[in-house]
């Protein structure tokens, strides 16, 4: 049998100046300093170790052809510019510092090769040595970050969010409210006794806020009582909240209507003699209006059930509700639910909750005193809603913030001031809060840049016009969209005006809605939507009156 190449190969010895001109070449294409010593071709004996001829051939250290301090993975392939010249390393112009090379610099060729050549470690080792030079820098990396990530503008951040309108900590303003709420709650659940209020008043006063604060503070002082908040707004009908409320109390899933076996699994649940007490809240309250008014008479009756341990609170914006939508409570003097009005908050009100938010900003004032001032009296002369205080106030860091931003400069690190400094770049003053209240109430009918009405679309004016006439006529604030439909008909056939059917009529009035002119309360059926007026008389009366069809219209009133 003939021999095979590896066995030929192994017993071939080499001279020596072919070997060490080999060696030479592997030296330049690699650009490694490493010496090779005492090389000499050695006849074959069982003892020496002979190499193979073919580098690829030869494993882990043997290969000497491969560059010692190579990582495992392959080397990037380099294009065109890098097998050029080199680059002069000198800086041009300004350049971005990260941290990684603020911490620490790459060691050059020759300490890796000294490195390599004093120093052979594993892969675990080398990820050991990499994980605690990462930990000498921590503190640098981090400093580094927040330099170089560092924000202008963070006090409006932080203005913007204690300005917000969800429940806060603290509720100035309504202690006494507070004081009559909490008292009620205290003396029903402790005293296992059922019992009904009311609480009325206008958007924005503080209603459902003062009323989550109190039942959250509860929980964690009382036990034994259980709550369940409803929003009826959410429901499609006056029914649907029976099916909810059993949901929620029995933990059970209920598809169909409410029918008379669910009515009485219910009432027994809540006169059973073991259990705790139940805390139901209805937000919106005047949603639940139906028919002969049956689901709100059965409401206020559950507390009043024999052994009931339901404890009612119903929470509404209209003031009357339980003497003119109820009034056979009246009759019945154990029916009838404690009453708490909350009026609209005043200037000084307001302008006490704006500061308090504030306050909590651990820097300078953002909102000057004389912007806080003019903002609380614009609302509290309006509508007393601090949510529209917030609102504007949040607004108007807004515009102040994005100026702020489109002047700032980039910086070098150098010249950054430090985080610790509380210094606020720019003010809110009055004439942004003018801005921002002039931009909410005051183009509302007047919707153009330019200042003039004919962006405002003629059926929208004269669907505006004719729930004027018929709010004046009938002396209410609400109306119904068929009632309405039928008004904004006459007025159009008596001006000789086409007008656009009913279907039409209620995308007008959603449209309106948009822009902040009318208010919609939707119904299962479009006729009874309910349909008011958002925006004062006068203000309606100044936009449309110059027009001269809309002011004939205004002039003559309804057919």
């Amino acid at each position: 049998m003939p021999q095979t190449r590896s066995q030929a190969q192994a017993t071939i010895g080499f001279p020596k100046k072919k070997l060490s001109r080999t060696l030479d070449k592997t030296k330049n294409s690699n650009d490694t300093k490493v010496e090779l010593t005492n090389v000499s071709a050695t006849p074959h004996s069982p003892s020496v170790k002979i190499l193979p001829l073919s580098p690829r051939k030869r494993l882990g250290d043997d290969n000497l052809c491969n560059t010692p301090h190579l990582p495992p993975c392959s080397p990037p392939k380099q294009g065109k510019k890098e097998n050029g010249p080199p680059r002069s390393r000198t800086p041009k112009g300004r350049r971005l510092v990260f941290d990684n090379l603020l911490t620490s610099k790459s060691p050059s060729k020759r300490e890796q090769a000294r490195v390599h050549q004093n120093k052979i470690i594993s892969s675990v080792q080398k990820g050991q040595e990499i994980t605690k030079n990462s930990e000498k820098y921590p503190l640098e990396i981090e400093s580094a970050r927040m330099r170089l990530f560092k924000q202008e503008g963070t006090c409006y951040q932080q203005a913007k969010l204690v300005l917000n309108t969800a429940v806060p900590d603290r509720l100035p303003a309504r202690e006494k409210e507070m004081d009559v709420i909490r008292n009620f709650l205290r003396e029903h659940i402790c005293g296992k006794k059922a019992g009904s209020l009311y609480l009325s008043g206008a958007p924005g006063t503080g209603k459902t806020a003062c009323l989550s604060r109190i039942l959250q503070d509860l929980k964690k002082e009382l036990k034994g009582f259980k709550t369940i908040m409803l929003n009826c707004m959410s429901l499609r009908s006056a029914q649907a909240v029976f099916p909810t409320i059993a949901q929620e109390i029995c933990q059970e899933e209920v598809s169909r209507p409410a029918g008379k076996d669910m009515m009485r699994k219910l009432e027994k649940h809540m006169t059973a003699e073991k259990g705790p007490m139940i805390v139901l809240v209805l937000d919106e309250m005047d949603q639940l209006d139906s028919k002969g008014q049956d689901v709100l008479y059965t409401l206020f009756e559950w507390p009043w059930l024999s052994n009931s341990r339901l404890v009612l609170i119903g929470i509404a914006n209209t003031l009357d509700l339980t003497d003119r939508i109820l009034p056979r409570l009246q009759a019945r003097e154990k029916c009838k639910p404690q009453l708490l009005n909350f009026p609209p908050y005043t200037r000084n009100q307001i302008a006490t909750i704006l500061q308090d938010r504030l306050n909590q900003v651990p820097r300078d004032q953002v909102l000057d005193s004389a912007a806080i001032q003019f903002c609380a009296r614009k609302v509290a002369a309006v509508s007393g809603d601090v949510r529209k205080a917030l609102d504007v106030c949040r607004r108007a860091i807004e515009i102040v913030e994005s100026d702020v931003k489109s002047q700032t400069i980039l910086k070098p690190l150098s010249e950054c001031k430090s985080l610790s400094e509380s210094l606020v770049p720019k003010r809110v003053g009055l004439t942004h809060i003018s801005q921002v209240i002039s931009e909410i109430d005051g183009n509302r009918m007047i919707c153009s840049q330019g200042g003039t009405q004919d962006s405002f679309p003629l059926q929208q004016k004269i669907l505006v016009c004719s729930l004027l006439l018929l709010t004046r006529q009938l002396k209410i604030k609400e109306v119904t969209l068929g009632k309405l439909y039928e008004a904004y008909s006459n007025v159009c056939r008596k001006q000789q005006v086409a007008a656009v059917d009913q279907s039409e009529c209620l995308s007008l009035s959603e449209l309106l809605e948009a822009r902040g002119v009318l208010g919609l309360k939707k119904n299962k059926e479009t006729r009874f939507t309910k349909v008011s007026l958002k925006v004062e008389e006068k203000e309606v009366e100044h936009a449309l009156k110059d027009k001269a069809l809309i002011g004939n219209i205004l002039a003559t009133g309804l057919p």
